[in-house]
């Protein structure tokens, strides 16, 4: 039974989002019988990034059995890159599967966070009133949930039709009219292809081009699948060999000079897709490939070849009423104006309206001034008992985020074990221990690809990359293993007070 709005639950473990990372943990809780905990989701039902991106052509740029749970496998994946449908109804039958939904209040948008001392626990509070009391609690929002809307002037005098590609209007018929595309990452090289032979006219803003490789586009037989199923080692086999031909993507990462000379067959690839010379230089990118995100599409290059498509590579100057003026004085038109601009990952920026504070006065919009930093991504010291999935310096350029999920959900219940095991009241990082961690991940980040000279979603406005894994992913794998007991303080109980709590319960308590 839902409780009612302004109640108070209180609970072992509280998760912060329905998508890959938050189930998970949930997913890995109950197998450790610990049952007490609550998820709280801000949407209308559990998916995250893969509910939200529907937009034509959305699709994964990991392939379809590495891009899952190791745990829950799916051995029918129609395709090598699976679209947005086939990943949301896989997250939809994982949750059906583990029974997950008792677990999940959704519609539930957490404004804050605030640690307890004396108690030990976290107080949780939610845009429509709730609080919610728990031990512990994880941070899974991710990275990728709150929409770049571009700061342009005149946008919010357009009387046109204008969404952002997260938030795509499917009501909306593009057929015969003239649209406007604003950006060219890694939803506009799949959307862009899909409506250009619907609309009349097709105008693509961009400020900078993105190196787009070829798209394995290979669907599986039926028979794969079905032997797949007959014999799960070979589908493990095949996910192994996936997960290691990834992984030998990470040297051109960490020799700039080796990402360089692969770049020649990139610059091959956009000559032998596009036909004008003129197009081609202007989607030839100045940068080290590698330096911003690498996308794959077979479609996105020859959709410049139509005569409906323009690229458009002045700045924009104004929008107004029924068009877009660029800089060199060029009026366009345009019934439709689609943000493909991204999302604000700097959680300085999408965490402005959260208030969180930590242990003996910490602030983290004050500890992270200068820019969001963790221990292995996942612990932050001042915040006791608090943990991210996802969190800085744990995204990658060259394998599947749902492995580092992993790893971190495996680190954050022995985390758990080893509170129960030392009595302990709390744990927090050392300082020294974060600090000396990521001094030792921006010495890695400066001889990699990542700091040749580029501006990206990668980094603070500053020029600090506060959000890549600077080394193979089995390293990360390596050190979350096991809590390493000397980077945490480990505050006992107060005398009189158990530390630990029961975890065996069906439900969160509510009063």
């Amino acid at each position: 039974m839902e409780p009612k709005p302004g109640r108070t639950t209180e609970t072992e473990v509280a998760i912060v989002g329905a998508g890959f990372g938050g189930l998970c943990m949930a997913i890995k809780l109950i197998e450790a019988g610990r049952k007490d905990f609550v998820i709280l989701e801000k949407g209308a039902d559990v998916g995250g990034t893969w509910r939200d991106n529907s937009y034509p052509g959305a699709a994964c740029d990991v392939q379809s059995h590495l891009y899952s749970y190791s745990f829950a496998p799916k051995a029918d994946w129609t395709q090598r890159y699976a679209g947005w449908r086939e990943i949301q109804d896989y997250i939809l039958d994982v949750t059906e599967r583990y029974r997950l939904r008792p677990y999940i209040r959704f519609g539930q948008e957490v404004s804050g966070a605030h640690f307890l001392q004396d108690e030990g626990r976290w107080r949780i509070e939610t845009r429509g009133g709730d609080v919610i009391l728990a031990r512990h609690w994880v941070l899974a929002s991710g990275p990728l949930h709150v929409p770049a809307i571009p700061d342009l002037p005149g946008l919010s005098s357009f009387k046109g039709k204008l969404f952002h590609s997260a938030q795509w209007d499917h009501g909306y018929d593009l057929a015969g009219k003239a649209v406007a595309s604003i950006g060219t990452g890694g939803s506009a090289i799949q959307y862009v292809p899909e409506i250009a032979p619907k609309v009349k006219q097709l105008h693509v803003f961009q400020r900078t081009p993105a190196w787009v490789i070829p798209r394995d586009t290979r669907r599986y037989s039926d028979f794969r699948k079905k032997l797949f199923a007959a014999v799960p080692l070979l589908r493990k086999l095949h996910r192994a060999r996936l997960y290691w031909s990834n992984e030998s993507r990470v040297w051109p990462i960490f020799n700039p000079a080796l990402a360089r000379t692969l770049q020649k067959l990139a610059e091959m690839f956009i000559r032998s897709q596009v036909k004008d010379p003129a197009l081609q230089r202007k989607l030839t990118p100045d940068y080290t490939i590698g330096c911003k995100r690498v996308l794959i599409s077979n479609a996105y290059y020859p959709t410049f070849n139509r005569a409906n498509v323009e690229l458009v590579t002045d700045g924009i100057r104004e929008i107004r009423e029924h068009s877009i003026v660029t800089r060199d004085g060029v009026e366009r038109p345009v019934d439709c104006i689609i943000l493909g601009t991204g999302f604000v990952v700097d959680p300085r920026v999408y965490m402005r309206g959260f208030a969180l504070s930590g242990r003996d006065g910490h602030e983290l919009a004050q500890d992270w001034a200068r820019a969001p930093e963790a221990f292995l991504g996942t612990t932050v010291t001042g915040y006791p008992n608090m943990f991210q999935l996802v969190g800085p310096g744990t995204a990658l350029g060259h394998n599947s985020i749902i492995f580092m999920i992993e790893a971190q959900v495996h680190y954050i219940l022995d985390c758990l074990k080893q509170l129960d095991a030392q009595r302990a009241l709390y744990v927090d990082v050392k300082p020294e221990v974060q600090r000396r961690f990521n001094d030792e991940v921006q010495g890695a980040l400066k001889h990699s690809v990542w700091s040749t000279g580029c501006k990206s979603w990668y980094q603070t406005a500053e020029g600090i990359n506060f959000t890549m894994w600077p080394w193979s992913t089995w390293r990360f794998w390596l050190r979350t293993r096991k809590v390493r007991l000397a980077d945490y303080e480990w505050v006992p109980a107060p005398a009189g007070q158990g530390a630990a709590r029961p975890h065996a319960k069906a439900a969160a308590r509510t009063g």
